[in-house]
């Protein structure tokens, strides 16, 4: 690992052993301060949230989209309410994990600066944030009177904290199961909303879920190289060869199933535009393929939600769909 350099004048404290933190511009974590502001918790303790991740929740509207309906008086208002519920669910997910994964992060170059691992967000109370996050968004599904919005927020959780303590360390299975949290925010929407999800609808949803997964994990082990089975171990049984494969056939998968479909429309209208959006799809699948090769550092979802071709080859598939409909 490369030594980072001290900035001029900096303090030298002694050596440093393996366990010290380095922060943005060189500063070690560990002389930072034990006490925290109430303000500086609250940052941290947003930050810790990862509100950058809550964009995915805006998938519980998909189902009402691809069928072209909201499915019940004051549909929309409903699916409002499934994506705040998940954005506490989520939020007090990720808490849960940086809890669990505090030591790893700490050794990890990016993950070290996060709030529970840099001791900006105390571990009780990130605990306490993530019971409350769990009650708050299990008590939007009863105040609507859904209960199988309530009954998928549980199934969330619980597999996400199955995930946390055991299922991310079994290789290809943790896979899945990334790719499974995509999937029930869309059945939330669509139990919200009174939307019945179509098969071909659910392949779409989890094959793109399951390549941004793998094209997740392919960008980790290539900028990481050999250090990455240090910060994640089930990377020792995947290699760059392997996942850019997977990722490149699931994405041939995604398109097929896209095209299945719109060919099965049986609306002429609806059929043709959705068969002339898929262009645009398949160019937002070969973007992404380039993104994840090029390995650059970045979050898959800053991919996806940042990239300007990317964006442009949403906007216009977004387009063609909702002319379709």
């Amino acid at each position: 690992m490369t030594a980072r350099l001290r900035p001029a004048g900096a303090r030298r404290t002694g050596p440093r052993d393996s366990d010290s933190q380095i922060g943005a511009g060189g500063v070690d974590l560990q002389d930072r301060p034990a006490r925290t502001s109430v303000a500086g918790m609250l940052v941290a303790a947003l930050q810790a949230a990862r509100p950058r991740q809550w964009p995915k929740n805006l998938l519980v509207f998909a189902a009402p989209l691809a069928a072209a309906t909201l499915g019940r008086d004051y549909g929309f208002g409903y699916a409002l309410v499934a994506a705040a519920a998940f954005t506490a669910a989520s939020a007090a997910v990720y808490l849960i994990n940086d809890v669990v994964d505090v030591e790893r992060d700490r050794q990890h170059p990016v993950k070290r600066n996060r709030a529970i691992a840099s001791g900006r967000l105390p571990v009780p109370l990130a605990m306490a944030l993530a019971t409350a996050g769990i009650a708050a968004a299990i008590s939007a599904g009863l105040a609507i009177g859904e209960p199988w919005l309530v009954g998928v927020i549980c199934i969330y959780v619980v597999l996400s904290v199955l995930y946390t303590l055991w299922l991310k360390h079994v290789p290809f299975v943790e896979l899945a199961f990334v790719a499974v949290g995509f999937v029930l925010r869309a059945l939330g929407g669509a139990v919200a909303t009174h939307v019945p999800p179509s098969a071909w609808f659910l392949a779409v949803c989890s094959l793109g879920a399951l390549m941004v997964a793998v094209g997740k994990r392919y960008t980790e082990l290539a900028v990481l190289g050999a250090d990455a089975v240090a910060h994640r171990p089930v990377m020792r049984s995947y290699s760059l060869p392997r996942l850019r494969l997977s990722q490149r056939c699931i994405a041939l998968l995604m398109l097929a199933a896209y095209l299945l479909w719109a060919a099965s429309e049986p609306d002429g209208w609806m059929r043709t535009w959705h068969l002339i959006s898929a262009v645009p799809l398949a160019a937002a699948l070969y973007r992404f393929d380039r993104l994840t090769w090029q390995a650059e550092g970045r979050p898959v979802e800053d991919l996806i939600a940042r990239d300007g071709t990317m964006i442009c080859c949403e906007l216009t598939w977004l387009t063609l769909f909702v002319v379709g409909l």
